[in-house]
């Protein structure tokens, strides 16, 4: 009987060019639309709550797909780890509604970009946030985060190649974590929806104002000015996870 299941997956995203299929790269939905297309013996199509870019991380990506309801689904999840490599990996499966979608249904998505703050960087963080030598003033970082949160339009943090029809979005929260690791941070952002590298971009404009470079007050100026070339650099990928999606 014809269903929809809905995934939930987690992948280490640096040796991938993205979630999304394209010609130049090995992404992580080609891969787990190989291997699912052996455990269903026929042509699976997935869909993801958000199209991560290339070394992007997801620690709770929402994924769905149709198929004839043939296979129960631990099969599903039992035999996509044992096909998928190590850095992806099956969470969980459940039944959806037919007519649900993981990208359009989404209420919420939480992205955490993590930073390592110290003189020398970690052999086993790397892999997972930038490194940041120099003294960075979390305040300021703090304060230039607060002007984005509401609805904005956020052209000035718009990716180049961003496809998305409106730059308008609502952030529902922006603010600075310290976890345990001695110097580890995290810049977590929430909202309904995000543009092509909005909180990588978020985060090199709000990491300049930690360092000096703009005050944090300048933030909500280059929100403002609805010009990317106004906002800082595109922080690297290594540092992003898709952290959580709310339906």
């Amino acid at each position: 009987m014809p269903r929809r299941v809905k995934l939930t997956v987690a992948y280490d995203g640096t040796a991938y060019a993205g979630w999304q299929i394209q010609p130049n790269g090995t992404t992580i939905q080609e891969v787990m639309e190989g291997a699912f297309s052996r455990i269903l013996q026929g042509p699976v199509r997935l869909r993801a709550a958000g199209r991560t870019d290339a070394g992007v991380h997801a620690r709770e990506q929402i994924v769905d797909f149709a198929d004839a309801g043939v296979r129960d689904l631990e099969t599903i999840v039992r035999g996509g780890n044992a096909l998928l490599p190590p850095a992806i990996r099956v969470l969980s499966a459940s039944v959806a509604p037919e007519t649900f979608d993981a990208r359009r249904h989404a209420t919420e998505k939480e992205y955490r970009y993590f930073l390592y703050l110290s003189p020398v960087d970690s052999p086993f963080l790397s892999r997972y946030a930038w490194h940041i030598e120099k003294l960075l003033d979390l305040d300021a970082v703090r304060e230039g985060l607060s002007h984005l949160a509401g609805e904005h339009d956020f052209t000035s943090f718009r990716g180049q190649g961003c496809t998305a029809i409106s730059p308008v979005r609502t952030i529902f929260r922006a603010e600075v974590v310290k976890h345990d690791v001695p110097g580890l941070f995290s810049i977590d952002v929430s909202g309904s929806g995000f543009l092509r590298h909005m909180v990588r971009n978020i985060v090199g404009t709000v990491v300049n104002a930690g360092k000096g470079k703009h005050s944090a007050d300048h933030v909500g100026e280059i929100l403002q000015a609805r010009d990317r070339s106004a906002a800082g650099v595109n922080a690297p990928p290594n540092g992003l996870f898709l952290w959580r999606v709310a339906y």
